[in-house]
């Protein structure tokens, strides 16, 4: 450890003493080739117009291509190192349960039928989730990160902001690049591309890549390791170039079949001795008790968490100058598949598990754009339409394990056990000589006298005891001294309640729900800058946009322990009597939402259907004024929107036996979220060599869209408001070209301004204070250099860092004195690091790199574990990787 310590040491002493070796190089050095682009020369297209970053009045991060290279990001999680605005969270499901954030906004849940806040778009083209973003990326042109609502010109989910990627276009000159690299955990990546003119308009491009890895986390019971990489994809390009006509075609497949995602056992509830008990009896450990950092998990040896995703998908892009006029036209289809399993009890008892799940998204979209000038070039117009086609079908499957009734019977036996005076069951895994509730109550020892009654059970149990031996057995009805109680005896009571109830058999329960949700969006809308004068101008959008989802569903669960409570539903006496008594004494509830859990209850099953549909106006409002020309002031208004849409999770019905109206295709709605954003903002440029940028905010979120654990089922809240505000500062520093520095900062402020009735939910004591998995500080630091050592060769170091200051990860409701959750990271830095040589052209190159290199543990996020009061579970972040990687390119 102390010689990490050490070399962390030295990498950082390495970046403060660089400048110092710039200065003293030769003054031509400075000025050695005026021709190169320098960092804050990144022309961006976040207005749909070619801008430099610090042309444009919005709050934006540019990544070059150099920048994605050296801090070695090949997928979307990789870009928070280099934007502290942004982060980014994998929870169940690399494919469906990774969320992007910004500004400390996102929409948070494991659940594909929620769309995400922050909008990803590749080469122009919306992608429907962030899971289906997180593929490989190949080469890249540069990354625009656009902070705040987006509402105008990228439109649908960009609430809280929208992340834009751009990929390496056909050349007209042969070339291409082969790369390969390998590291510890068995790391191999390869990758490659060629490039070249077919004709002196029609050139192509085809990109390839592979990586694997193996996994991380150990399961203890097993030789298993999750969270793994095996992955690849092809893409081809056609570009067709002339002076006045482009068309660009896009075609890529990508595939994956991996294990994703294990989480660790970090906080040990009143239930984790019985786990251990029920694990240890069959040889398996329950949770592991080790420190987390140690990523180890217990899983049951029968059950994995694999997951295959195939994706392919087709655009086409048209740019056409007709006249005095640009019109550009984007066409994609996108087809997206995804299958997984998982062990969903996150221990090493066989509880439940989810086999065969099945994500399916299909996607078609059209954009068309025209744009000119008028008025001398005083009005830079432009003018569009969106239309989205989308069918997202999900099939469900959560079902029962073998130590299913074992579980429930332990978790009673432990709890209500003590209170019946001795064990206790409801289904006979704990062998025949353990009585039932209901056995207890009738037990033929005891006389049906009330005084005999009182002396076995005591005060508070013998009047109800009493009252049911009526019903049950036919004793006396004046033994019975609650008022109003009915005496008259129930046939079949006193088999019932003797008697074990059915339980689960393993493979039970949610057989295949179907959903399958159909959306049509449409959307025109107008961007407009107004060149007031030279200096002022001003920026007036709006967007109308109208969006109808259609809900089908079908329901078909076959669970063996909800039998007894599908009786109480359909009015059974001797079920109902018996109810009536596990009500009393405090156990119907309990025992209903073990035995048979909203995610596989018989009661849901059936087809249920439901539609809704809105129109919304979003649209933008800027001033920016040029004080010189290298100082931008502006500042403006956003409006954004996001629509609603519908959980695909039978939890979220209302069970009668729990109070509720049934289930209805209604309880899956859930509304829209809208966004009023303020900002205003100062860019500054010194030269070639310095830029410093500032931007204040204010966002008010009206009904975010938030997924919560109410304590019976999983249900969607629109939290009524919900406030964002803070500071950003960026900055870049390039002296000399060989040395380049860039600084962020984000002081984020983003809170549920109310309490909305969240009691019950982990949303509970949540009103005025920072939304969960948000730091309120966020520093970034990447600093390359790249020095001449010889005529035609230079060398590579590259150091960048995140710190985030501490933030409570989801789990439990704060804790009222320190307001920390059960799961909270500290403060922690990430550091990652590059060393190497490449030639003076970058055609070639070999470098050493190790990410995350101090090994920092910390939570991604986390929840409270389903069924284990007290358990709190977390995904972990990366461990440190290190490895070699080198490129040849031509």
């Amino acid at each position: 450890m102390r010689k990490i310590q050490l070399f962390s040491a030295s990498a950082l002493a390495l970046i403060a003493a660089t400048p110092a070796f710039a200065q003293d190089a030769p003054a031509a050095a400075a000025a050695e080739d005026e021709s190169y682009q320098s960092a804050n020369e990144v022309v961006i297209t976040a207005t749909r117009r070619n801008e430099t970053v610090q042309d444009v009045p919005i709050a934006v991060t540019a990544v070059p291509a150099d920048l994605l290279e050296n801090a070695g990001v090949n997928d979307l999680r990789g870009l928070e190192q280099l934007a502290p605005s942004l982060q980014s969270s994998t929870g169940q499901s690399s494919a469906t349960g990774t969320t992007l954030y910004i500004r400390g906004i996102t929409t948070a849940g494991d659940n594909p039928g929620f769309e995400p806040a922050v909008g990803v778009f590749i080469d122009g083209v919306f992608r429907a989730r962030a899971g289906v973003a997180v593929s490989e990326l190949p080469e890249l042109e540069r990354v625009e990160v656009l902070r705040g609502p987006q509402g105008t010109l990228f439109g649908r989910n960009t609430s809280a902001g929208a992340l834009s990627i751009f990929t390496a276009q056909p050349s007209f000159d042969l070339g291409g690049y082969a790369e390969a690299s390998y590291g510890n955990y068995n790391a191999l990546e390869l990758k490659g591309a060629i490039t070249g003119p077919v004709s002196e308009q029609l050139a192509l491009r085809l990109d390839g890549g592979y990586r694997k890895r193996d996994g991380y986390i150990e399961d203890v019971n097993s030789d298993r390791a999750f969270n793994d990489v095996n992955r690849w994809y092809a893409r081809a390009q056609a570009l067709y170039d002339t002076a006045t006509f482009s068309f660009r075609l896009i075609g890529d497949y990508y595939e994956t079949d991996e294990q994703c995602c294990g989480a660790l056992s970090v906080v040990r509830g009143s239930f984790a001795p019985l786990i251990e008990g029920i694990a240890g009896a069959q040889g398996r450990d329950g949770l592991y008790t080790g420190d987390p950092s140690e990523r180890r998990m217990a899983a049951s040896p029968n059950r994995d968490f694999s997951e295959k995703v195939r994706d392919w998908g087709i655009s086409g892009e048209i740019n056409a100058e007709l006249g005095d006029i640009k019109f550009t036209s984007i066409t994609a289809y996108r087809n997206w598949r995804a299958l997984r399993n998982q062990d969903i009890d996150f221990s090493g008892v066989d509880r439940a598990y989810r086999e065969d799940y099945r994500n399916r998204l299909v996607d078609f979209t059209q954009e068309i754009r025209f744009q000119g000038s008028a008025f001398g070039g005083a009005l830079d117009w432009l003018v569009g339409g969106f239309y989205l086609n989308e069918t997202n079908d999900l099939r469900d499957t959560v079902r029962v394990g073998n130590d299913a009734n074992l579980y429930v019977d332990s978790i009673f036996n432990a709890l209500a056990g003590p209170s019946f005076g001795g064990s206790v069951q409801f289904y006979g895994s704990l062998g025949p000589t353990v009585p039932t509730p209901g056995a207890v109550f009738l037990n033929p020892a005891v006389p049906n006298s009330y005084p005999a009654i009182q002396a076995v059970y005591g005060n508070t149990l013998a009047p109800l005891v009493a009252c049911f031996r009526t019903q049950a057995v036919g004793a006396p009805a004046g033994i019975c001294p609650i008022p109003g109680f009915p005496t008259a005896p129930i046939p079949g009571l006193a088999a019932l309640a003797a008697s074990p109830l059915p339980g689960a058999t393993a493979g039970q329960g949610n057989n295949n729900d179907d959903f399958r949700v159909k959306t049509n969006a449409f959307a025109l809308f107008t961007h407009n800058i107004i060149n007031i004068s030279d200096k002022l101008s001003l920026t007036l959008g709006a967007r109308w946009n109208y969006e109808k989802k259609d809900l089908s569903a079908t329901i078909n669960n076959n669970t063996g322990s909800c039998a007894f409570f599908d009786q109480v539903r359909a009015g059974d006496p001797a079920a109902n009597a018996y109810a009536n008594v596990l009500r009393q004494i405090g156990l119907f509830n309990n025992l209903f939402l073990l035995s048979c859990n909203p995610a596989l209850n018989n009661e849901f099953n059936g087809s249920y259907s439901h539609d809704q549909d809105e129109s919304k106006i979003t649209g933008t409002a800027k001033l920016a004024y040029k004080i010189t020309p290298d100082v931008l002031l502006y500042g403006g208004y956003d409006r954004g929107y996001k629509s609603g849409g519908y959980n695909l999770d039978q939890a979220t019905f209302d069970s009668v036996l729990l109070g509720g109206n049934g289930a209805q295709g209604s309880d899956l709605a859930f509304g829209s979220e809208s966004v009023d954003a303020f900002e205003i903002g100062l860019k500054t440029q010194w030269g070639r060599a310095f830029t410093f940028n500032i931007a204040g905010f204010y966002q008010k979120f009206s009904d975010l869209q938030s997924l919560v654990f109410s304590g019976n089922n999983f249900v969607v809240q629109n939290v009524d408001s919900t406030t964002s505000k803070g500071v950003e500062l960026e900055s870049i520093i390039q002296p000399v070209r060989d040395f380049t520095v860039r600084l962020g900062y984000s002081y984020i402020d983003a809170k549920y301004d109310a309490d909305n009735n969240f009691t019950g939910t982990p949303l509970q004591g949540q009103e005025g204070r920072q939304l969960n998995n948000q730091p309120e500080h966020t520093v970034t630091v990447a600093t390359t250099w790249t020095p001449a050592l010889t005529r035609n060769i230079r060398g590579l170091v590259h150091v960048d860092m995140r710190y985030n200051s501490e933030v409570n990860i989801p789990s439990s409701n704060p804790d009222p004195v320190t307001g920390r959750t059960a799961l909270y990271n500290p403060g922690y830095p990430l550091i990652s690091a590059r060393i190497g040589i490449q030639t003076e052209d970058r055609k070639k190159s070999l470098e050493f790199y190790v990410e995350n290199l101090t090994n920092q543990y910390y939570h991604i996020t986390g929840f409270a574990v389903p069924e284990q009061t007290g358990n709190y579970a977390a995904y972990p972040g990366l461990p440190r990787f290190y490895g070699v990687r080198a490129k040849v390119a031509f």
